[in-house]
């Protein structure tokens, strides 16, 4: 007899309309709030929001979170399940439908029926670009958003199962054959290793992290419009900060004299002082200099500022949109962190500088993720082989075999080229 639980939903026609939002506040305490479609706190959500917070979790992991939250939830309303009566049925059905539908675009107010000029408003295909090598982003999401969904969600009922306020199961288990108490037996000798899996995570594969060559770093920095954006792009690829963090500089934490720049570290919370190149402080008295005068200068003042009218705190998308128009101008679709990755690249392959320095700089936990930056680039290999490949052409042909072989022999085991 089969249960009706196991009979699979038909999710081709199942319609989740986009109710609720994740609204961020002023409130230091509660920066973001989930909230359903009639405007009212969603509460499980805030007070996994509150466990985070007191977990020394920041805001934008908060915001990451939340995201994720609102897609579950979104998917549950649809249903018309409760979220304390979701089982392992619903948890698995939502990741399948999350890896084949589509996802929701904004409209953008120039272009109302969405997408962006020439798209008609469908969004576009993934495709991979042919200056960068990097596939575009597609209409549907990315598996590595699917797996942090599925990560998230787990939490989000553990904290829940534990507080005894969810579920008398987690609908998102881990797999089958992973232990029920991990690392129970582990020898103190022996490495971590990975976090038992998911049942319903996708397998992931493991990307090279990309870098921009440097003449192509050239020309995408010729294609920059201001003082301003050139001191940010010179500093990001000379420290290898991320991108949030060197946004969030005050203009007390620049000190030209000892050629050091402040930032506050995404995970740690730690302000730790970073050596830039001077080239990027050239920029940034350039910078400064535009600016005096028309926004505030004080320490604690924000140092990076937008250059209309009104003057405010330069933020995270309006940066990604300076740098996407640059990279328009070249037909590429680099990020503001493949500027991480090529400072990243940069240190790793010069021969004076020890490799726990650039994790230092790089503010990895751990030796094993900075170590990636030891691999081969792909543009290197490649260009590499295809030297190989004239080199050996050059070589001209083969010498003729020695004499005393039979030819037959030799066409057996080389085919006709061996006669």
């Amino acid at each position: 007899m089969i249960n009706n639980e196991d009979v699979p939903r038909d999710l081709s026609r199942l319609v989740v309309p986009l109710l609720g939002s994740l609204e961020a506040t002023e409130d230091l305490f509660v920066p973001y709030r989930l909230v359903d479609g009639r405007g009212s706190t969603v509460a499980p959500a805030a007070a996994f929001f509150a466990e985070l917070m007191a977990s020394g979790r920041p805001a934008t992991t908060q915001r990451s979170y939340g995201m994720d939250l609102l897609r579950w939830f979104r998917f549950l309303w649809a249903l018309g399940v409760g979220w304390d009566q979701a089982t392992r049925v619903e948890a698995r059905d939502f990741i399948r439908w999350l890896q084949v539908t589509t996802k929701p675009t904004r409209p953008h107010w120039r272009y109302p029926a969405g997408g962006s000029p020439g798209s008609g408003g469908e969004p576009a295909a993934a495709a991979v670009n042919a200056v960068t090598g990097k596939p575009s982003r597609g209409a549907r999401y990315e598996l590595t958003t699917v797996a942090h969904c599925e990560s998230v969600l787990r939490g989000f009922y553990d904290f829940h199962l534990e507080a005894g306020t969810g579920p008398m199961l987690n609908p998102f288990p881990l797999a089958r054959n992973a232990p029920s108490r991990p690392r129970a037996h582990r020898s103190p000798m022996e490495p971590f290793g990975r976090e038992p899996r998911g049942r319903y995570r996708p397998k992931l594969v493991t990307r090279a992290p990309r870098s921009i060559p440097d003449e192509r770093f050239d020309e995408l920095f010729a294609q920059l419009g201001s003082h301003r954006d050139r001191a940010l792009v010179a500093f990001w690829v000379s420290t290898g900060a991320r991108a949030s963090e060197l946004l969030g500089a005050t203009t007390g934490d620049a000190d030209p004299g000892q050629q050091l720049i402040t930032v506050m570290r995404k995970g740690t919370r730690v302000m730790q002082p970073l050596p830039a190149a001077p080239d990027a402080f050239v920029w940034l008295r350039l910078y400064q200099a535009q600016l005096a005068g028309l926004a505030p200068t004080g320490r604690d003042e924000p140092l990076w500022w937008t250059l209309r009218r009104p003057f405010r705190a330069l933020g995270y998308d309006a940066a990604r949109a300076m740098f996407t128009r640059a990279n328009a101008a070249l037909g590429a679709n680099w990020s503001l962190h493949d500027l991480r990755h090529t400072a990243a690249y940069r240190m790793a392959r010069d021969p004076q500088m020890p490799l726990t320095d650039v994790q230092w700089v790089l503010g990895h936990a751990h030796l094993s993720t900075t170590q990636r930056y030891l691999n081969p680039v792909t543009e290197e290999v490649i260009a590499g082989v295809l030297a190989f490949h004239s080199r050996q052409r050059e070589r001209g042909p083969e010498a003729p075999p020695a004499a005393g072989y039979r030819s037959e022999s030799l066409r057996i085991l080389f085919g006709e080229a061996g006669s």
